[in-house]
């Protein structure tokens, strides 16, 4: 008999909102700020934590604002998903946000589904490569009703990359849940392959579109028919 699903681990872009307010708006406003932001704040905590791990995963050099805004450039330009650069990626949106400056809506279906969900009794959470922080950001001014609360908890690259299997297993030890009771919905086939080889539950959403996909293909969360 198949493991009944009991919680859904949800990735944010090209899932619940649009990948393009990603690339288009949040990724260059960041590489715009992100020099002058780290000058700003350079003794703010979150900053120099930032910075002390961009050295660090550098092989232990000490930058200077100059050196780490270089670096932190070009991981981006590479796509790379090093924490440090998420966490100030994050604080910069944040910024934003509060000025004003920045808005993106949910996918029409998103929020009926969602409370469908946990009204149903199934545990809700999101995994992204951005920060914790940049996570509720974006769920929070995106939706035109709280629901960051139906989520039990924010899963981050401080946990590990979204392409290990090994992170998907750590989630699933810390859920204490069998490992396909599960649901990991995504954008990617590179997570959903790592979340299959740990063993869970997979569907790829597509939202522009039919794709070819080793996982279930969905157009949208409705489509899934979970929880009822």
């Amino acid at each position: 008999m198949s493991e009944p699903l009991r919680a859904v681990l949800i990735d944010l872009e090209g899932v619940m909102l649009p990948m393009a307010f990603m690339t288009e708006t949040l990724i260059p406003l960041s590489a715009r700020r992100l020099g002058s932001y780290i000058v700003e704040h350079a003794e703010d905590e979150e900053v120099e934590e930032a910075l002390e791990e961009t050295g660090r995963l550098m092989g232990g050099y000490e930058l200077d604002p100059t050196q780490a805004e270089s670096l932190l450039l070009r991981w981006m330009k590479q796509g790379r998903k090093a924490t440090p650069l998420k966490i100030l990626q994050g604080l910069v949106w944040q910024e934003g946000y509060e000025a004003g400056s920045l808005s993106c809506a949910l996918y029409p279906d998103v929020a009926d589904c969602l409370k469908s969900w946990a009204g149903a009794g199934l545990r809700l959470f999101i995994y992204s490569s951005n920060s914790e922080l940049a996570q509720k950001l974006l769920l929070s001014r995106a939706a035109s009703e709280e629901l960051t609360s139906v989520f039990e908890g924010f899963f981050d690259t401080t946990l590990g990359q979204k392409i290990e299997p090994g992170s998907y297993r750590d989630i699933g030890e810390r859920l204490a849940l069998p490992a396909a009771s599960i649901l990991v919905l995504s954008e990617s086939d590179e997570e959903l392959d790592a979340a299959a080889t740990a063993g869970l539950a997979t569907a790829r959403i597509a939202r522009d579109g039919a794709v070819e996909s080793p996982h279930r293909v969905c157009p949208d969360l409705a489509s899934l028919n979970i929880g009822q």
